[in-house]
């Protein structure tokens, strides 16, 4: 055990994460040259298109110094907040993070939050200064930021650049001597912590962990600690660039297990797997349950892709931990899945897999956030609604509560008044301002979340130009004055288009969104009346005109009265296809609310 180190890479989006992989991985010799590529272990094409990281990857590698040999397994986070639970499980199964910052744009607000993750955990913090190759980098003052934030000295901290290799074998020798080794003890009853898991079409669920205690073997009996349900461990072994079969793993190390499994939900993450023959008596500590920040519905196009979609998202919910999901039904789209998300760009990812990784294509609706109702006949008894076609009558409602986050914006000196304006625009409340160098400041605001889900982080590096970092964790529940606003065509509520919104921005969007629905509702040979509601007061129409067709042009010469006739008998036709009418709503008109702005 003394010769592994466990370690994860930790940063901002884009402050080089992915490329120092690839470097560690180049100096240690682990891929040939046949098999390099940039960003090696970002294997999604929805990782590489977009150039963020969405899935942690562990690869192992060994390195060789002097006469001393060493297996150092590493994990490669992602750095978006969105993606914060597959860091915080990262971060469970190690003893030290490497802190990456960048030398040109220094301490970012999700490099403060990941740090506080790996305190929290007790891992040796390595601080590494990339991109010092740059022609705009200024590695002094950042080094100061450093050294301000976590109190190491200046000497400690690491110089390197990831594209040109610069720096990388140092920072190895750092992480061998800085980085403690693992504790455990390989005698002791088997303890093996589930940290991910990978659905194979062909061999079942590849559950990946780390052996806290005892050692796993080829062939014998384990159980799985949540289920209580006992398997043959087909086969473990280590997690190289590709799968390398093992007749045992140890205590301190990483690996996988493939042992027939087909059920998804048999798998939990943050499971405990043990011995049969030596079972352990208590499971390790797993991670805390995540906490969905965004609801939305996810309905099959064709109503019969029902339970294709079930099996689809128990699937991604093995590769993705933090994916919520329970079965709703909806008036106006069947039946369906009510979702909960980390945050917006996790429901984009979650949708485009699902269309690339399962070829499900989906309905999505407007995404909102949870709620808790209290009644007049039962002040004190919260009622959840996470959906706004659960909310309670409104003539027997106490109060609603809606939650409210910490939300922290690390900016230049320059943007602060766009960005408190934006922020007071979005119903928040300064707490603190706080100036980190001359140019840099960090802003805390108290706001709620709903006001964060659409579009405030696009909005937030437009007026920034970029430059704005942002992060929040969730503070509790707060009263507040919401509103349900129903969209309805000719009089019919459309649920998946309700809204809970707060008062005095109610009739703006209401108006708004009728606006919207105008452009994107083709037209039909029937009029069509788009009004929003609150309870029975309609506060904003709007009138799609019918397509008119043209019945007299086959009716040449002769009388008027000819024409007449024929006018008044398309008159009576469009009545009775107006109450007879159904609407097709396009798929961009259920997510027509996020670009309310454009």
């Amino acid at each position: 055990m003394n010769d592994i180190r466990n370690f994860c890479i930790i940063a901002h989006i884009d402050h080089g994460k992915s490329t120092l992989a690839d470097r560690l991985l180049d100096v240690t010799k682990s891929v040939t040259s046949r098999e390099k590529m940039d960003q090696l272990l970002d294997n999604m094409d929805l990782e590489r298109e977009r150039g963020i990281t969405i899935k942690s990857h562990a690869i192992q590698m060994d390195y060789q110094r002097g006469t001393e040999k060493f297996r150092i397994n590493l994990i490669d986070t992602p750095g978006h907040v969105d993606f914060s639970y597959e860091v915080s499980r990262s971060i469970a199964a190690c003893e030290g993070a490497l802190l990456v910052v960048d030398a040109a744009q220094g301490i970012q607000a999700q490099t403060i939050s990941n740090l506080y993750l790996a305190i929290e955990h007790d891992l040796e913090i390595v601080p590494v200064l990339n991109k010092v190759d740059l022609p705009s980098a200024n590695p002094e003052e950042v080094e100061d930021q450093i050294i301000d934030l976590i109190g190491c000295k200046r000497e400690d901290i690491l110089r390197v650049s990831a594209k040109t290799g610069f720096g990388v074998p140092e920072l190895l020798d750092a992480l061998v001597d800085r980085v403690p080794a693992p504790k455990g003890d390989a005698s002791a009853p088997l303890q093996a912590v589930i940290f991910d898991s990978v659905y194979n079409s062909f061999r079942g669920i590849e559950a990946i962990f780390r052996v806290k205690n005892g050692v796993i073997r080829k062939g014998e009996a384990v159980k799985f600690m949540a289920t209580g349900k006992t398997y043959f461990a087909d086969e473990i072994g280590v997690l190289r660039l590709n799968k390398e079969p093992r007749d045992f793993v140890a205590a301190g190390d990483v690996g996988y297990i493939i042992s027939g499994i087909k059920e998804a939900k048999e798998v939990k993450v943050g499971d405990t797997i043990t011995s049969v023959a030596n079972p352990a008596e208590a499971a390790v500590a797993g991670f805390e349950d995540v906490k969905p920040m965004v609801f939305a519905g996810i309905y099959p196009v064709e109503t019969e892709e029902f339970e294709e979609l079930r099996g689809a998202l128990e699937k991604l919910r093995l590769n993705d931990a933090s994916l919520t999901f329970e079965a709703e039904t909806s008036a106006a789209l069947g039946f369906g899945f009510r979702c909960g998300f980390l945050g917006m760009l996790h429901m984009e990812i979650v949708q485009e897999r699902l269309e690339r990784e399962f070829n499900m294509t989906v309905i999505t609706t407007v995404p909102n956030v949870s709620y808790f109702a209290y009644t007049k006949a039962d002040v004190d008894k919260a009622l959840l609604v996470t959906n706004p076609s659960d909310y309670p009558d409104p003539s027997g409602l106490d109060r609603i509560e809606e939650p409210f986050i910490k939300a922290q914006v690390i900016t230049k000196s320059d943007f602060v008044g766009a960005v408190m304006s934006l922020c007071i625009d979005k119903r928040g409340v300064i707490t603190g301002q706080n100036y980190l160098t001359a140019d840099r400041v960090e802003l805390n605001f108290d706001m709620p979340l709903a006001e964060i889900v659409f579009d405030f982080y696009d909005r937030l590096k437009t007026i920034s130009r970029g430059y704005a970092s942002f992060d929040y964790h969730p503070i509790g529940y707060r009263a507040s004055h919401l509103v349900k606003v129903d969209i309805m065509l000719n009089g019919d509520p459309i649920d998946a288009l309700s809204a809970l919104i707060h008062k005095d921005k109610s009739y703006d969007i209401g108006r708004r969104l009728c606006e919207k629905l105008k452009e994107l509702i083709p037209r039909q040979q029937f009029v069509i009346a788009i009004q929003a509601a609150i309870g029975a007061k309609i506060i904003a129409r709007e009138t799609l005109s019918a397509l008119r067709k043209d019945v007299t042009a086959k009716c040449y010469g002769g009388d008027i009265s000819r024409k007449r006739k024929l006018l008044e008998k398309q008159k009576e036709g469009k009545k009775r296809m107006r109450q007879l009418g159904n609407v097709e709503i396009p798929q961009t008109a259920f997510l027509a609310v996020l670009k309310l702005n454009d």
